[in-house]
């Protein structure tokens, strides 16, 4: 249980550098600079995303969660699969603009209530 705080702390600060990402490539793109393609900002978010989910499962473990226990988690697990798929359509290029505008709105909505689920854990059903 010692570790329980420096995890979760790793966890919530991949959990914004998250969302920093995004908001960051998205905003690349928008200003017309499509060449972080070429970057390492083009895998970081992998590696920080990969980080984010390690520690999710490592407190998963140490507080011995069912996720189907409590519906906060649940529903976060829920939006987080939203959320990915929001994000691939907004950073795909291949889509129009409106629809990866669309994708973005969509994407931020849900990383916010994913936090507000950490942060309120509101009891559901």
């Amino acid at each position: 249980m010692e570790m329980y705080v420096p995890i979760k702390m790793i966890h919530m600060l991949a959990a914004y550098i998250t969302g920093i990402l995004l908001l960051v490539r998205l905003g690349l793109d928008a200003s017309g600079r499509p060449t972080w393609r070429n970057t390492p900002l083009r895998w970081i978010p992998h590696v920080n995303d990969t980080i984010l989910l390690i520690m999710a499962v490592s407190l998963l473990g140490l507080m011995r969660f069912n996720i189907f226990e409590h519906s906060w988690l649940t529903l976060k697990i829920v939006f987080l699969f939203g959320y990915i798929a929001a994000g691939v359509f907004a950073i795909k290029p291949k889509y129009s603009t409106r629809t990866r505008i669309v994708a973005a709105v969509l994407a931020f909505a849900q990383l916010l209530f994913i936090f507000h689920l950490a942060i309120a854990k509101p009891y559901f059903w």
